[in-house]
């Protein structure tokens, strides 16, 4: 699975707002890590997902450059790119339930390490998930 549908396409890709540089990331070949915990009644264990991907300079530099996946479904509330980091806030709905999703990414150059929280209010009862994830660089593409 790759890092940017993460979370199974819960998460929106819009275009990344300008910043007056390249976010701090290194090109090259990356290896990303994510676990999701999910807390709630249903006895569900962490599930641990890692891949593979290249990152191009040219990806970096586009404006519309993003870890976020676009999903039917999703409106983003909020949304702040710096060097640094990306901090989001969204909505999802479908099939009568809803995933207030708070994220963050802090970028620190040959590695990005970041959490996202999910609150679930389904017709099934409310599920909380929280996902860790780790990226590294891992050499050249």
């Amino acid at each position: 699975m790759s890092f940017r549908p993460l979370l199974a396409g819960l998460l929106l890709a819009l275009p990344l707002t300008a910043v007056a540089e390249s976010p701090n990331i290194e090109p090259g070949q990356w290896e990303f890590t994510s676990t999701t915990s999910v807390q709630g009644d249903l006895p569900i264990p962490d599930q641990t997902e890692t891949h593979q991907e290249c990152i191009a300079q040219g990806d970096i530099d586009d404006e519309e450059f993003s870890f976020i996946e676009e999903e039917e479904g999703c409106e983003l509330l909020e949304h702040a790119v710096t060097v640094d980091g990306l901090d989001y806030r969204m909505i999802c709905r479908a099939e009568g339930g809803e995933a207030n999703i708070v994220g963050r990414m802090d970028f620190l150059g040959e590695r990005v390490e970041g959490n996202v929280d999910i609150l679930v209010d389904s017709p099934a009862g409310q599920i909380n998930m929280t996902t860790s994830m780790e990226g590294q660089r891992i050499g050249d593409c």
